[in-house]
């Protein structure tokens, strides 16, 4: 975990780039942590298969880590799982135009408005998985908060909310989190920000409210419908064991695997079961599967 923090403490951040990949290359392999084992991303399929919550992380605007989450959806639908999608890209609020764009009642170009107002990550990235849904009626699941309250938190801290808008939110949102992960928060502000004690806690109140209103959301539908195995499409900072999974679902009767991809300082030097069950890999490694 604190290798893993050195890595990848930018994708904690609020802001990131929106610059759009121009080449893809599809995760062929990926990295069973537990072993260290590389094999076929089929293979790291059959063994999530029964899962009833899946993580798959992501940098938002790299194109490959999209089509990685796609596959693993395509993959458990064809498989016969009862499946629906987690994202921490629509509002808890928007749960109705997400449902009536399931059903097929919302034309297109407003689906697209809705996005680009909830998200602001270029909607072709994401855009063969929201057709994907639809077309195979894949509920999709709104799990975010609106990003407003976000802001003033990570402006002002939880304290400043409002009676009403604490209602919306899980209760008991402070900065007393695991200190390995708060390190990695703590890296993650200070690429934006100067040092400041009461701003960082506010951050990282900010941050904590994202995780845990995502879990919250999240609880609250796998409850209601517990036949259904539920893909999480979230940041890697949110996505990774000590993020959602871990500050929700500690001590429940909810398992869950969780799936990173692989990026330049996010490799198996860096990265542990404490953070995830599996790195994707998009290049294929000596020791594979398919190399022996």
């Amino acid at each position: 975990m604190k290798k893993l923090a050195r890595s990848v403490a930018l994708s904690l951040m609020v802001a990131v780039s929106t610059a759009v990949a121009a080449n893809c290359v599809e995760a062929q392999w990926a990295m069973r942590l537990a072993d260290h084992k590389v094999i076929s991303f089929e293979s790291m399929l059959d063994e999530i298969r029964g899962s009833k919550l899946i993580f798959v992380g992501e940098i938002h605007d790299r194109k490959e880590h999209h089509v990685a989450q796609l596959d693993v959806i395509k993959a458990l639908k064809q498989s016969g799982a009862p499946l629906a999608i987690g994202l921490e890209m629509f509002t808890a609020e928007s749960q109705g135009n997400l449902d009536q764009w399931g059903a097929g009642k919302l034309d297109p170009d407003d689906f697209i408005k809705l996005y680009n107002r909830e998200w602001k990550i270029p909607w072709p990235l994401y855009r063969d998985i929201f057709i994907y849904a639809r077309e195979q009626h894949i509920p999709l699941i709104g799990l975010n908060v609106p990003r407003e309250i976000i802001h003033k938190v990570a402006q002002e801290g939880f304290a400043a909310l409002t009676p009403e808008q604490r209602k919306m939110l899980p209760a008991g949102i402070t900065c007393n989190v695991d200190p390995t992960y708060k390190a990695f928060i703590q890296k993650a502000y200070m690429m934006g920000h100067t040092i400041n004690d009461k701003s960082f806690v506010y951050f990282c109140e900010s941050q904590m409210l994202w995780n845990k209103s995502l879990g919250w959301h999240l609880k609250e539908y796998l409850k209601q419908n517990p036949g259904r195995t539920v893909i999480v499409l979230a940041g890697l900072g949110h996505a990774m064991k000590a993020g959602i999974p871990e500050e929700i679902f500690r001590g429940t009767r909810f398992g869950y695997k969780v799936l990173l991809p692989e990026l330049p300082g996010l490799d198996s030097n860096a990265i542990t079961t404490a953070d995830a069950d599996y790195l994707l890999l998009f290049e294929q490694a000596d020791n594979s599967e398919g190399a022996r």
